[in-house]
């Protein structure tokens, strides 16, 4: 029977906390799913781990080994190989509620949905329980993610399940050599200057931030992938709807490109002027993560 939900997870030398994104999946009322593991080059027993879960055949599996490229690898690779109507990342470190599957799958056959749909956005919480962030209003049906935060400012994050048809419009995440890290939102900022997402109230994932996972690494992240950071920075400044983040975003592309000693970036800029009078304040920000990096191991 074909699947209609792709639940994909790369991973990288996770095996340590994989099994509770697994344990979640066994435990879904609803089985409409694949799970797609991405594994990006784990030299831990991950293969191992899986292989085993697929012998026990509680769930469908499908596992995939590449050479490591980072997150956005992982993702690419995952869009490669979906092949049902919806998708929803969970990353390694993640689990799902057990009836998180049932409330999407129930919601997207229920809704209304236009051409203008790319999916729906759900809500993250901690594992007491607490909403990350804030909820969606009553009355917000859809939206797209930028006014989401910037006009309605529900902050913290989220959960989307999008459309597969509509992701593959849209490129695949750069690979830049010697570098493993481009933001995910890239993707998400194409995706919203044509299409809405479907807002639903209901806790999707169940997040833990891990010591070694990159929202808490996130400065030294900045730092060893200067390439990816600047192209989101860049496409930001582009596509923006909103001017403070695209004033933010210039300010990083200064920082960004005084890593890549890129002395050429006024040229390079998409906004030149924007550029030349937040300088000062990027040369700053660049010392900055200096400082604040100033013991990182390569």
């Amino acid at each position: 029977m074909k699947k209609t939900l792709t639940i994909f997870t790369p991973t990288y030398n996770r095996a340590y906390c994989l099994g509770q994104c697994y344990d979640s999946l066994v435990r879904q009322d609803n089985q409409d799913f694949l799970w797609l593991i991405i594994d990006d080059g784990s030299s831990d027993n991950t293969k191992e781990v899986v292989n085993h879960w697929i012998e026990e055949n509680k769930i469908a599996i499908h596992y995939h080994y590449q050479e490591n490229t980072g997150m956005h690898g992982g993702h690419n690779k995952a869009y490669d190989l979906i092949e049902t109507e919806l998708n929803v990342c969970i990353d390694s470190d993640d689990f799902m509620p057990d009836d998180a599957v049932d409330k999407v799958l129930t919601f997207w056959q229920k809704a209304e949905k236009g051409n203008n749909i790319a999916g729906v956005i759900g809500l993250d919480s901690y594992k007491n329980g607490e909403i990350i962030g804030k909820k969606f209003p009553n009355h917000l049906v859809s939206e797209t993610l930028e006014n989401i935060y910037n006009i309605h400012h529900i902050y913290g994050d989220k959960k989307i399940v999008y459309r597969t048809e509509i992701v593959n419009k849209y490129p695949r995440y750069p690979i830049f050599e010697g570098e493993r890290f481009v933001p995910l939102g890239t993707l998400y900022l194409l995706i919203d200057k044509d299409y809405e997402l479907l807002c639903l109230n209901e806790v999707l994932c169940i997040v833990e931030y891990m010591e070694d996972g990159s929202s808490r690494n996130i400065i030294k992240q900045y730092r060893r992938h200067p390439k990816g950071f600047r192209y989101a920075r860049m496409l930001t400044m582009k596509k923006s709807n909103f001017f403070k983040v695209r004033l933010k975003s210039t300010v990083h592309y200064i920082s960004h490109s005084i890593f890549l000693k890129d002395w050429n970036m006024l040229f390079r800029s998409p906004k030149p002027i924007l550029t030349f009078l937040c300088f000062p304040i990027g040369v700053f920000l660049y010392f900055y993560v200096v400082f604040k990096t100033r013991d990182m191991k390569n």
